[in-house]
């Protein structure tokens, strides 16, 4: 499995409006669908990722943590399909019960919403603030499949805290690593 770090989205830019279906309800959710008072975390997965399967029920705990005290959860799972059959809808919704996601678990399927964020791998964490600025971008933690760190969230958890207690997000900000998102086409800048 190749590492591919996220790339950088400025702090500051503002909370990126989407229109997805849910793969569990087939509902559609949109950004105010998903926001929360204090802040909105928005997540690029996916289910097939060796590095969202280990740390998958540390995300859970974590939005299960924080959702109660104001914040808004959303996964988006942004793979061309055709490259990735693991990464289907239809499958998408068994790895959300699977691991009992109580947040919706979005599919992206013309890969707009990762390009609109700049995202590059899976798993990827954006904390947006109540004003819906970016304050945070980065990784979960420090664990890493075999690196033999315990998975326990911290990086987040303690953006999330911050924001709680009106304090700035501590740094430096450290990228998330996982695997790259699979692009159905590299478009030419």
């Amino acid at each position: 499995m190749a590492e591919t770090a996220s790339n950088t989205l400025p702090l500051g830019t503002r909370l990126i409006d989407f229109e997805l279906p849910d793969a569990v309800t087939a509902n559609l959710y949109s950004l105010t669908d998903v926001q929360g008072e204090r802040g909105t975390v928005i997540m690029f997965l996916c289910n097939h990722c060796p590095y969202v399967k280990h740390v998958v029920d540390e995300i859970v705990r974590v939005a299960n943590d924080y959702r109660v005290l104001g914040f808004g959860f959303a996964a988006i799972c942004s793979n061309d399909v055709e490259k990735v059959p693991e990464d289907h809808p239809d499958l998408m919704w068994q790895f959300a019960r699977k691991h009992n996601f109580t947040f919706p678990y979005l599919y992206d399927r013309t890969q707009e919403v990762a390009r609109n964020y700049k995202a590059e791998c899976t798993p990827d964490f954006y904390l947006f603030d109540g004003e819906q600025r970016l304050v945070y971008h980065g990784q979960l933690d420090s664990s890493r499949p075999g690196n033999g760190l315990s998975v326990n969230g911290r990086e987040l958890r303690e953006a999330l805290d911050a924001l709680l207690g009106s304090r700035p997000v501590p740094g430096p900000q450290k990228p998330s690593v996982g695997c790259s998102i699979k692009w159905k086409y590299t478009p030419k800048e």
